[in-house]
């Protein structure tokens, strides 16, 4: 894990602006991205499930309480007992954090740590609002790698899942969301 220091990186001290370099990134792989400020966190959140037309989504059980404080009209199912697939499947969406997020290829990244709950609640809903905050974006993916623990299970997201066969057709939302939306939290 050592090889990450010999690389070169996206460097914020040479002027590169990481959070802004990953918002590009996340859009160029059709997800929708929104940078806003810690003060409209929760306000940004249920304006992206209204958009949605949401009723009723899934979340972690740890999930930040003011991070849904502006939610009205949609239900939030936190995941205590565990929800069942049926129900998973039935949401309209998912809110969940990450572990860290990586600004050269777009790329957020779960491992099933505080705010992002078990693999399956990302991977049946087709909506997938996944909170990043700045200070969990890296340049590169050896930085990011040099963050997580291998042990832990990963869950690489880039943008919508999209699977394709043989004939090279695709098929969104087989392995995972088929929309992707990001909120980077920044102060």
């Amino acid at each position: 894990r050592r090889y990450a220091r010999r690389l070169p990186a996206v460097d914020a001290a040479a002027g590169a602006d990481v959070p802004a370099l990953f918002g590009e990134r996340v859009a160029e792989n059709r997800a929708a991205v929104r940078h806003v400020g810690a003060d409209e966190l929760a306000t940004a959140v249920a304006a992206a499930l209204w958009g949605r037309e949401a009723k009723q989504i899934v979340v972690p059980a740890d999930l930040p309480f003011g991070w849904l404080a502006e939610l009205d009209g949609v239900r939030a199912m936190a995941d205590r007992p565990a929800i069942d697939v049926d129900a998973l499947a039935a949401a309209d969406g998912v809110v969940t954090g990450c572990a860290v997020a990586i600004a050269e290829t777009g790329t957020v990244v779960l491992d099933g740590g505080p705010t992002q709950g078990r693999r399956v609640l990302t991977l049946l809903p087709a909506y997938h609002l996944c909170v990043v905050q700045a200070e969990q974006i890296v340049g590169t993916v050896p930085e990011a790698v040099e963050r997580l623990d291998p042990a832990r299970p990963l869950t690489w997201i880039s943008g919508p899942s999209a699977a394709y066969g043989a004939d090279m057709a695709g098929a969104e939302g087989m392995h995972g969301p088929r929309h992707l939306e990001v909120l980077v939290v920044e102060d």
